[in-house]
């Protein structure tokens, strides 16, 4: 991994998600919450070593990473049949996200550039993470509205049908728009660090 270690070439810096996403009002009811992993060391090689030993396993990649987000779907689907015809009555769609992210508790004894360093990259790896759950709750609204604009048919099952389609493709583009996020934060990873460095340099010098 070396994370630690590539930040410090920077200045001379991955993040990934777990999502554990299954089938599901324009207002879902949305929960988050967050627990966190401790590490230990004071130079970046124990870091990166801690960030391997103890950061969470993501299902998508079978490996461990410094931060990650889970996230959860649910809810139910109400039928009401009218005059030969049925429709959707009423949709309640659930979300629950628990970020899980690094807590250093030995810093005290580390360099302040490493400290520093630390300060940087942490705060972004929970800004990432904090963006796979604003993404998750995009979609959960999506799913809402698109399921409660659903049109009537001749049988509840049909509907049943549509709500299943439904589901299943706002959930599809919710992983998509999940891994292109990944895709393009691993593209800018140094780039970014590099202009996040700079700035709280700038901000220590002011």
């Amino acid at each position: 991994m070396f994370l630690l270690r590539r930040v410090h070439r920077l200045l001379g810096a991955a993040f990934l998600l777990c999502v554990n996403g299954a089938p599901a009002q324009a207002e879902p009811v949305i929960t988050k919450t967050y627990s966190y992993f401790r590490i230990g060391g004071s130079t970046a090689e124990e870091l990166d070593k801690a960030l391997e030993r103890h950061g969470p396993t993501t299902m998508t990649t079978g490996h461990r990473h410094p931060g990650a987000t889970e996230i959860k779907f649910g809810g139910d689907v109400t039928y009401v049949e009218k005059g030969g015809r049925c429709s959707i009555g009423a949709v309640k769609v659930t979300l629950r996200t628990h970020i899980i992210l690094p807590r250093w508790t030995s810093n005290g004894r580390a360099e302040k550039d490493l400290r520093f360093i630390w300060a940087t990259l942490s705060a972004d790896i929970k800004r990432h993470e904090e963006r796979h759950a604003e993404i998750a709750r995009n979609h959960a609204r999506m799913l809402e509205k698109q399921l409660l604009d659903l049109p009537s048919r001749r049988t509840c099952d049909e509907v049943e049908a549509l709500v299943n389609d439904t589901t299943h493709s706002v959930l599809s583009s919710h992983d998509k728009a999940q891994q292109e996020f990944d895709r393009i934060e691993a593209a800018n990873f140094d780039a970014r660090m590099t202009r996040l460095l700079q700035y709280r340099i700038d901000q220590r010098q002011n």
